[in-house]
């Protein structure tokens, strides 16, 4: 499994203290990105970020994961619950990064928070599948 490295959005601080992201309530989805128009950090919302065509086992507008949060001794762990893609016909791709934005945001729309880069492209093929799991032994999904 490739593993990724994590960046965040520079508006993304910002948005946590103006309370834009309630992880409790708002919908949270992943969207998979091609090298060829890789994310900035300077990016705001999903309408900057170019997507992997929609089809052959990939949707536009990407997959939700829910968001778990939990404290001990002062130490916050953010989870989020593993997507599974399955290429289906020609497959999808190929992608390079996979972006984590607030479906439920309003302002800015569908908020950016952080992009994870997987350091070369990656292509799924009909009947094979790329999973997106949260990791939290590091910054990052795997």
């Amino acid at each position: 499994m490739a593993t990724s490295a994590w960046n965040k959005f520079n508006d993304f601080s910002e948005q946590l203290v103006r309370g834009v992201h309630d992880f409790d309530a708002n919908t949270f989805k992943v969207v998979l990105v091609p090298d060829t128009d890789p994310p900035v950090a300077a990016d705001v919302d999903l309408s900057t970020i170019t997507q992997v065509a929609n089809g052959g086992g990939y949707t536009t507008g990407g997959a939700t994961t829910t968001i778990t949060i939990s404290e001990t001794s002062g130490t916050t762990t953010v989870s989020g619950t593993e997507i599974v893609w399955t290429g289906t016909g020609s497959g999808f791709g190929p992608f390079r990064y996979a972006v984590l934005y607030n479906d439920s945001s309003t302002s800015p729309a569908d908020a950016l928070i952080a992009w994870f880069d997987y350091g070369s492209s990656i292509s799924v093929g009909a009947g094979e599948t790329f999973t997106l799991k949260f990791n939290n032994a590091s910054p990052g999904i795997s």
